[in-house]
């Protein structure tokens, strides 16, 4: 398995750093402003990389910041950087657009993306044929979806998705080859 690489990584003493100015945020709001500092262009990637439009994703990504600040009170510290809290904010708020709009999943897939999807899948055929990826990833449920996206495109941990989705690290391994597995069998069925 390749190496994983993603914030979630921080060694253990930057998390309680961000952790201590995180309780310094809830007792003063202005305090808040390093992780804001912080965080907002991944959040607002993150955003604009499932909408495609920039200021629908400002929008959205400030939408996100500011439920952070009204909930902060109640975020709890589990040992995991607080950027998976913000994550967990985002997902929530862009599904919630997605219901309200019916608006279509963007999909941005790249040559490093398709490459590391297709190497998981671990069949030369799909190598020779990844422009099919993309019709074949939009046959999926938006739920399946998330979990390619966040494993591939995100380049995120198992323990980190279990978190974002609430579910544990092992579920979260099952669920996403699971989905590879799917992605197989329409992959060929596509062929014929």
């Amino acid at each position: 398995m390749k190496q994983e690489s993603s914030i979630y990584h921080q060694s253990k003493s930057a998390i309680e750093l961000e952790h201590d100015i995180v309780e310094k945020a809830k007792k003063n709001v202005r305090d808040f402003a390093p992780i804001y500092k912080k965080y907002h262009a991944p959040i607002l990637q993150f955003v604009y990389l499932r909408l495609d439009d920039k200021d629908l994703a400002i929008d959205v990504a400030q939408q996100v910041f500011l439920k952070a600040i009204e909930n902060l009170q109640k975020y709890e510290f589990r040992g995991l950087p607080f950027s998976s809290w913000l994550y967990r904010i985002a997902i929530n708020e862009l599904n919630q657009l997605f219901r309200k709009n019916k608006k279509m999943r963007t999909i941005n897939l790249n040559e490093s993306i398709t490459s590391d999807l297709i190497h998981e899948m671990e069949d030369e055929e799909f190598a020779l044929h990844k422009e099919r990826l993309a019709i074949i990833l939009k046959k999926i449920s938006a739920a399946e979806f998330q979990l390619i996206e966040m494993r591939f495109f995100e380049k995120r941990p198992f323990v980190e998705i279990g978190e974002l989705l609430d579910i544990t690290e092992n579920n979260a391994k099952v669920k996403t080859y699971r989905v590879i597995q799917k992605l197989k069998i329409l992959f060929k069925a596509e062929a014929v």
